[in-house]
């Protein structure tokens, strides 16, 4: 055990270290040097704070299962406790330091095919709506920095306490001088500093844990955080997103445009720390009850989720990355009216823009070409589209299974529900058997996949989580949506890279055989409903 004590040991003096160097470049690079000096005494106590976590979380794990036989039900009890542990004292710290690191926590709550599900039970729990607040003060100051004056001079009504927070930033209701009722995102002070100080330390940290176990390979996920990091810290970039999100689905997907929305922004009242935007209304994506009593039906709002973003993927090349449950709201249709037995048809509400990611042609091309192959079972396709993305011949079978949640068998299964997830028990030990089976490989394939399909699978695990929360599983009508609108990209490259008379019909001919299959598995999803339909009535009677 000496080895372990001797790890933590160096972790530490590695952070003493480089907390010097860290609050020096801290200060040379800071736009505001007073405020920075200020923050070079916390600093290296968060470094060192990190560095105790680290060793303790290593320690506890190697302390508690010596000597436990390899599969033993007492090792797989003990290992059980340990993660709850080990957990809660990651969370601990992602509170206590805040900004980057509440982002960090988030992204490995969305890691479930990776991360131990105790890991992710503990961050998906707490690191969306339970973020820290920035004081009354605090956000007054931002509003004199960015706007010159505080918010009750700026607004006719300012409500002090946030209505809700998150790691880069929280928002408050405001009413402005015409009566318009709006939501004001105000960054946490100093965010800016902060942000780059704490990505060194956590990079540090990341890579002095590797060194000491070579199995704990995060540093994909450091490098993730850096680049996406400062666009999000950017508000007007955000805006700019959002208005471009619409004008996709205005221009290239009408058919559903009335039913995405984003708010508003008032640019006037609008600076790369504050976002002023219209106030919605609407119920949180994963607040099932309020949805049902909003005459809104479950199935068809998950559809709708579902085809949005499968849209943004496969056909605008422009998605956002960040649609967990509270980004996502949901109202009826305002031009819509009730039907006979009081249904409304749902309209998707797309918040926080800050996380986009663009994907060139030629990777959204091979992206929807691969999610086509997944829902068609077609594993010749599998394996071409997903070397050519990147995971290479050795790993393109565990690629498709990070995919889809599926082992291999069931991806290349023909029966129509082959990557349906029931959400059971037996469903969810089964994924974390692979995950506990495939770590090393998995981490290799997070390793060498390009930072743009990272966040498409994060943007994937998102939606599971979301639609999850809304059928307890998922659909196979999600997944014709997705087949049905990837596929409609692929022939539009096609068409888009046709040079000739003959290869123009031959890609007309794929689209009509494409057409004909995709009526034929929506005939036969009707003839499976209609006989579960017929099923429960005679199980009732």
């Amino acid at each position: 055990m000496a080895w372990l004590w001797r790890a933590g040991a160096k972790l530490s003096l590695a952070a003493s270290a480089v907390g010097g160097g860290v609050t020096a470049a801290l200060i040379a690079t800071s736009d505001d040097p007073e405020t920075a000096l200020k923050l070079c005494a916390t600093v290296p106590h968060r470094l060192f704070r990190d560095a105790v976590t680290a060793a303790n979380i290593a320690f506890d794990y190697e302390y508690s299962l010596w000597g436990l036989p390899e599969g033993s039900s007492e090792r797989e009890r003990i290992k059980h406790e340990v993660h709850l542990r080990s957990a809660q004292k990651l969370q601990d710290l992602c509170f206590k330091n805040g900004g980057v690191y509440i982002k960090l926590g988030q992204h490995l709550g969305q890691l479930e095919y990776l991360v131990p599900e105790e890991y992710v039970w503990t961050m998906r729990e707490s690191m969306l709506n339970k973020c820290p607040v920035s004081s009354y003060e605090q956000v007054c100051n931002v509003f004199k920095k960015e706007l010159g004056d505080t918010p009750d001079k700026i607004f006719s009504e300012f409500d002090p306490v946030p209505i809700a927070s998150a790691s880069l930033a929280q928002v408050h209701v405001a009413r402005m001088h015409d009566g318009q009722k709006v939501a004001v995102k105000v960054q946490h002070t100093h965010m800016t500093d902060t942000a780059a100080a704490d990505h060194a330390t956590v990079e540090l940290v990341v890579n002095t844990l590797h060194r000491f176990f070579p199995s704990f390979d995060y540093r994909w996920l450091v490098d993730e955080i850096s680049e996406s990091l400062p666009k999000e810290l950017d508000f007007l970039t955000e805006a700019k997103n959002s208005e471009r999100c619409l004008e996709n689905f205005h221009k290239l997907s009408p058919h559903i445009a009335n039913y995405v929305y984003a708010p508003k922004v008032y640019w006037n009242l609008s600076t790369s720390k504050l976002l002023t935007m219209e106030f919605m209304e609407g119920a949180y994506i994963n607040d099932v009850k309020t949805i049902q009593k909003l005459g809104i039906n479950l199935h068809e709002l998950s559809k709708l989720v579902s085809q949005t973003f499968a849209e943004m993927m496969f056909k605008h090349g422009f998605v956002h990355c960040d649609p967990h449950a509270a980004n996502l709201l949901v109202r009826p249709l305002p031009s819509s009216k009730a039907s006979i037995l009081g249904r409304r048809k749902p309209q998707l509400i797309l918040l926080d823009h800050g996380l986009y990611k663009e994907l060139d042609f030629q990777t959204r091309t091979n992206y929807a070409s691969l999610w086509k192959a997944l829902i068609f079972a077609d594993a010749s396709a599998i394996k071409e589209y997903s070397t050519k993305l990147g995971a290479g011949e050795d790993l393109y079978a565990l690629f498709a299974g990070v995919l889809t949640m599926r082992p291999w068998n069931r991806v290349v299964d023909r029966s129509m529900d082959h990557l349906v997830i029931q959400g059971n028990e037996s469903d969810r030990l089964e994924l974390q058997m692979y995950a506990s089976q495939y770590f090393h490989q998995i981490s290799e394939l997070l390793r060498r996949l390009p930072r743009v399909i990272l966040l498409m699978l994060k943007t994937n695990d998102c939606l599971r989580a979301v639609n999850n929360s809304l059928l307890q599983g998922s659909s196979l009508e999600t997944f014709l949506i997705i087949g049905k609108v990837s596929s409609e990209a692929v022939i539009e490259a096609k068409m888009l890279q046709s040079k000739s008379l003959l290869t123009w019909l031959n890609v007309k001919l794929d689209k009509i055989l494409l057409e004909v299959r995709l009526w034929g598995m929506q005939v036969a999803l009707w003839l499976l409903q209609l006989r579960k339909a017929l099923s429960w009535s005679n199980q009732a009677l």
